[in-house]
């Protein structure tokens, strides 16, 4: 009976069970208020989503660009051709060859008639006739160089171009094949990228713009602020946009885990160095009337607070208690 009575009272919380004199450095312990994480994954996502899209229809002749390439605003990313239109620029260089002989011509005949007109040999009405049929080729000729210019053009805009500076995300086309007018040939992200993530409809009203988030990487911690979020629930989350310097954007789509603070509690902390352990217990060394006794505590989570790391002890202490922390 003796031995069960010191078994509990070694696993009771709040046991003492060595006592010694009290020659160390030591804390009063006071409520502390601390913030509540909530761990979610985010995603790395551009800024804009612009796509590049071909303005004819036609075959894409040139690729210039694929997934990952860095491209400038304005740049090509492929050229599209369509035979129609080059076919329509030999006829109209061919109309434009006949017109300018039979101007030749006219412009001849005009320069003759006005000579016969000076001595009397034709009529007035007949050179008329003539300066007509200069003026009626002249038009002619001006109208199938408009239309040429237009034609021209159309084959310009089978140059894709890139609307602006960014990466490109996604080339869905390949050389050779048959678009039409409008269809998107690369996806260009552009403006930076941030990272946004949802959580449930529960922590909106724990969200505010402008708090600190912080980022999990695999060799440190990053922080961000939470930038934006979003009025439209969908599916019982609400999406949210956090801004980070220095983010990691070789790879779009990319989870990283992060930390909400969702609210916040009031806390015992005691630095790190404060506990010990034995037999699978953790100890903190307590201070009362000069002695010092080791207590058995239930540690919480892991606090940072100036560089310093503290752990929560969820049971075990009291507000008011002398921590020794240093053991020295």
């Amino acid at each position: 009976m003796r031995r069960t009575l010191l078994l509990t009272m070694m696993l009771l919380p709040g046991s003492i069970l060595v006592g010694h004199p009290a020659l160390s450095e030591t804390l009063a312990l006071t409520p502390q208020p601390i913030t509540e994480w909530k761990p979610v994954y985010a995603e790395v996502e551009p800024r804009d989503q612009v796509p590049a899209r071909a303005r004819i229809g036609g075959t894409i002749t040139t690729l210039d660009v694929t997934e990952g390439d860095l491209v400038e605003a304005g740049q090509r990313v492929a050229l599209i051709e369509d035979t129609k239109l080059l076919f329509q620029i030999e006829g109209i260089d061919a109309q434009l060859d006949a017109y300018n002989s039979q101007l030749v011509k006219a412009q001849d005949d005009l320069t003759r008639g006005e000579s016969l007109s000076e001595r009397g040999v034709i009529s007035t009405s007949s050179l008329q006739a003539l300066q007509t049929n200069v003026t009626v080729l002249e038009g002619q000729i001006t109208s199938l160089q408009s239309e040429r210019q237009v034609v021209s053009r159309q084959i310009e805009e089978g140059e894709v171009l890139a609307p602006e500076a960014g990466v490109v995300l996604d080339v869905p086309v390949s050389k050779g094949a048959v678009i039409m007018g409008g269809e998107q040939v690369a996806l260009i992200g552009s403006g930076g990228t941030f990272l946004r993530l949802g959580v449930s409809e529960r922590y909106a009203d724990r969200l505010t713009e402008g708090d600190t988030i912080q980022i999990l990487g695999a060799d440190e911690t990053q922080t961000g602020t939470l930038a934006k979020i979003y009025p439209l629930i969908q599916g019982g989350r609400v999406e949210a946009d956090v801004e980070v310097e220095d983010l990691d954007a070789r790879f779009v789509g990319r989870r990283v885990q992060v930390q909400l603070p969702v609210g916040s509690h009031d806390a015992l902390l005691v630095p790190q160095t404060a506990l010990t352990q034995s037999g699978g217990l953790d100890f903190v060394s307590v201070e009362a009337d000069g002695q010092s006794s080791e207590r058995v505590v239930v540690p919480g989570n892991e606090v940072m607070l100036d560089g310093v790391t503290y752990v929560e002890i969820l049971s075990g202490l009291s507000a008011g208690d002398v921590v020794v922390i240093d053991h020295e």
